[in-house]
């Protein structure tokens, strides 16, 4: 499975000019497992999430939709304030562990007042390559440009290409050429993103009772919780028992969780406790616990997502089930590290305490409004004092992330 080394992005929002991880070729260290991104309220937490979903979306509807999105506004609220060249994405990223890494670039800008891609570009290092820069094997400017078919590169032995001219330049040319074998990277980078997940879990979407009817994946605000359960119950039990078994760790009293048909054909989940001869329903069940069972349920997904977004997973749960929680994703993490890739914003120190400082990135806006960014493994007092045996988290509620940052 697909697996991110490194992105930058710049001219989005407040995220000027972030960098993460490995970024080019032999340059940072490859993104982890899990990523948590800490930092006081508006410093840019959400809009690096958002900048994944924006991706996602200018491959699934278009750079224009992508602007207009309701939480976006259009392009002019996204470019960041001040600046006049294009909002500009740069992931590096691996197709499997043993594969060569993968350079994807693009920009959008605005012409004649409709935003539109002025740049994209695949590249990668021949086989055996070392050193120097990657060699394209998709470049294209304003939807003109050349793509290299098969697995070869520009003036690779062997390498044919082909002129690329795009109808529609408000779309990415990965959307088009995505579909056509003749392309497998290509083909594979679409899949990839398309793939992306953003989890917005709430509980009272949750509460909603949906027509019956299996569905293999949890949709981002979690409102068809039932029919995921109907899936995973008849289709993999032994999943779906894994996730009553540590429900139950983590709440007790919870004995067991199934659903059932309701006349009007919708989908009622009941819950047993122990001491209750009646079940209880979905309406009736608190924040924490159904956010509980819908990250336990997305973690047992049979087909995993590559890459998941989670915003402020703490919202609605008791702080030591949250660290409960977090424990399960890095578990799922290093368990499943080569297929899926946890990315994750909190407030909460309790969350933190159970990561690694490799694992946690502090965000803060400097005078200018502009996001910056710092892994906390780079900041040398905080190696220090988690050596120390002092909990990560309990640095951060203290100020020695903010105090070494902005000194």
């Amino acid at each position: 499975m697909p697996r991110l080394l490194g992105l930058k992005v710049q001219n989005y929002k407040s995220l000027v000019d972030v960098s993460l991880g490995q970024v080019g070729y032999g340059q940072g260290t490859p993104l982890p497992s899990l990523s948590c991104f800490i930092g006081p309220n508006g410093s840019g937490k959400s809009t690096l999430l958002d900048a994944f979903g924006f991706m996602a979306d200018c491959l699934r509807e278009g750079v224009e939709a992508a602007c207009d999105e309701p939480q976006r506004g259009g392009f002019i609220k996204l470019r960041s304030q001040g600046r006049s060249d294009p909002i500009r994405f740069h992931l590096s990223y691996r197709e499997t562990p043993q594969s060569r890494p993968i350079t994807y670039s693009f920009a959008v800008d605005e012409l004649s007042g409709v935003p539109v891609v002025v740049e994209e570009s695949l590249r990668q290092r021949r086989k055996g390559q070392k050193h120097g820069q990657p060699y394209p094997f998709l470049r294209l400017e304003r939807g003109e440009g050349r793509v290299w078919a098969g697995e070869a590169t520009e003036d690779e032995e062997g390498a044919t290409s082909l002129d690329v001219q795009l109808d529609d330049f408000g779309r990415l040319g990965i959307t088009t050429l995505g579909n056509l074998k003749e392309h497998p990277r290509i083909v594979g980078l679409r899949s990839y993103i398309e793939s992306w997940y953003l989890s917005y879990f709430l509980p009272d979407a949750a509460r909603s009772l949906p027509q019956a009817g299996a569905q293999k994946h949890l949709n981002r605000t979690g409102e068809n919780l039932g029919n995921v359960v109907q899936y995973l119950e008849r289709t993999h039990p032994e999943k779906f028992q894994r996730v009553l078994d540590r429900i139950s760790r983590k709440i007790p009293g919870i004995q067991t969780i199934s659903h059932e048909r309701s006349q009007d054909g919708r989908l009622l989940l009941r819950f047993n406790e122990k001491g209750y001869e009646d079940p209880f329903y979905q309406k009736s069940m608190s924040d924490g616990t159904l956010k509980m069972f819908m990250y336990l349920l997305l973690l047992e997904d049979p087909e995993p997502f590559p890459l998941i977004g989670i915003e402020e997973p703490e919202n609605g749960l008791y702080h030591k089930l949250l660290e409960e929680l977090a424990r399960e994703l890095l578990r799922h993490g290093e368990e499943v590290q080569d297929r899926t890739q946890l990315f994750i914003t909190t407030h909460s120190p309790y969350f933190v305490d159970a990561l690694r400082p490799e694992q946690v990135w502090l965000m803060e806006k400097d005078q200018e409004g502009r996001t910056q960014i710092r892994r906390t493994a780079d900041i040398e007092v905080v190696k220090a004092m988690i050596d120390e045996g002092i909990p990560l988290g309990s640095l951060w509620y203290s100020n020695h992330f903010e105090e070494r940052f902005t000194g």
